[in-house]
């Protein structure tokens, strides 16, 4: 067991996936709360890397997977964005023979190989009484694992994409949509001085909340989701009229990375896929832009328009956390606090209808969330529906919705 000094028990905190602004005031809440309850903090580092590679042997180096939280290192990290303890998309129950430690492989020799009882192992070697994994769909897939094997789970959900279901928002979402605001407007300029159609790449693999919410906050004019194939030449004679209206002769389309032509698929950057099946994606908005200016003379009088193009991408996860994901990380926090205190676990914390709860953290793996494209999308339009807005939660559209 390493050595740990603790009198209530051990608490092992991790980030998996990619990194988000909120992920350190996150670790700060369970820290602070849970030192001065009387808990001894563990992290663990790089996701569900640092806990898998671990070696339990006293005399090993463990430093890069795993550390003793303070107060002190929390407090200097809580004000950053991006996590101290750093990340990783490991999978420890769907590893390749290649990426299975040193020391473990010749035990694990399979093309595919499940690490869970070394996972187990290495949890108890630590001590840790209560896991509190902070990530979204895939990593959190894995605590409801951990969950059923025995293991004292408490999540919190974290993703820019805003899709983890059972909860109406996520640790990272509302610092994607204001940087996306921020950026779309700033780039404004440079459309408006060339009279371009202006088209941004945005996050969302699966689900259209980064393009929707920015677009209904009028940072565009339109937005394609992934829920919704849409036909290329409607968007480009709404743009071209959109532009003609504008006195600045521009106009603006946010793309989710996962929309697709009508008839169409995905566009993967490469063909390589990561520990969860997702190859990345990256090209939708370079074929957007490419087919606007092949169809923009039809509505333009004969002339092209020419367009400027820009996917955001890591630019929307660095930096600062906003007001909203320095708040609700730290409510997130301490409600995981409340549950251990509570011996409540298999739980997510969540907001519901603008209030915090938990929920069975099997939800994570029972549905998917995505736009309600009914309800909250115009597909004649290319743009969220702008009614209905009574009793609707902060960030408008459900997980339910």
């Amino acid at each position: 067991m390493a050595n740990v000094n603790n009198s209530k028990g051990v608490i092992g905190i991790l980030t998996g996936g990619g990194d988000v602004p909120g992920l350190n005031p996150a670790i700060r809440a369970v820290t602070i709360r849970a030192i001065r309850e009387g808990y001894t903090v563990i992290g663990l580092r790089r996701g569900w890397a640092g806990v898998t590679e671990l070696i339990r042997d006293p005399k090993a180096d463990n430093s890069y997977n795993f550390q003793v939280l303070t107060e002190e290192v929390v407090n200097k990290a809580g004000r950053t964005g991006g996590t101290f303890l750093h990340s990783s998309r490991t999978r420890p129950s769907h590893m390749r023979k290649s990426d299975v430690p040193e020391h473990l492989q010749d035990a694990y020799s399979d093309d595919i190989n499940d690490l869970t009882p070394e996972v187990i192992k290495n949890l108890e070697y630590l001590g840790i009484d209560y896991l509190i994994p902070i990530g979204g769909d895939d990593t959190l897939s894995y605590g409801v694992r951990l969950y059923q094997e025995g293991v004292k789970v408490v999540a919190i959900p974290k993703t820019m994409d805003n899709d983890v279901p059972g909860t109406d928002y996520c640790i990272g979402f509302s610092t994607c949509v204001t940087r996306t605001i921020q950026m779309t407007n700033s780039l404004r300029t440079s459309a408006g001085s060339h009279e371009r159609f202006l088209v941004l790449e945005v996050f969302g693999r699966y689900a259209g909340f980064t393009a929707m919410l920015p677009t209904m906050a009028g940072a565009a004019n339109r937005c394609v989701i992934p829920e919704y194939q849409f036909d290329v030449e409607l968007l480009t004679a709404l743009l071209a009229d959109d532009r003609f209206k504008n006195p600045s002769r521009y106009s603006v389309v946010l793309v989710s990375e996962g929309a697709t032509f009508s008839g169409g698929e995905m566009v993967f950057k490469e063909a390589e896929k990561d520990a969860y099946g997702h190859a990345k994606l990256g090209g939708i908005g370079d074929m957007v832009s490419a087919k606007l200016k092949e169809y923009s003379p039809k509505y333009n009088k004969g002339k092209t328009i020419n367009v400027i193009n820009q996917k955001l991408g890591y630019l929307v996860r660095g930096g600062d956390p906003d007001a909203i994901d320095s708040i609700v990380p730290m409510a997130y926090g301490n409600l995981a606090l409340d549950l251990i205190l509570n011996n409540i676990y298999g739980r997510l914390v969540v907001l519901k209808n603008g209030r915090y709860d938990n929920v069975p953290i099997t939800v994570v793996t029972s549905k998917k969330k995505y736009v309600n494209v009914k309800e909250f999308y115009n597909t004649e339009r290319l743009r969220p529906h702008y009614k209905s807005f009574e009793m609707k939660p902060l960030m408008i559209m459900t997980s339910e919705g």
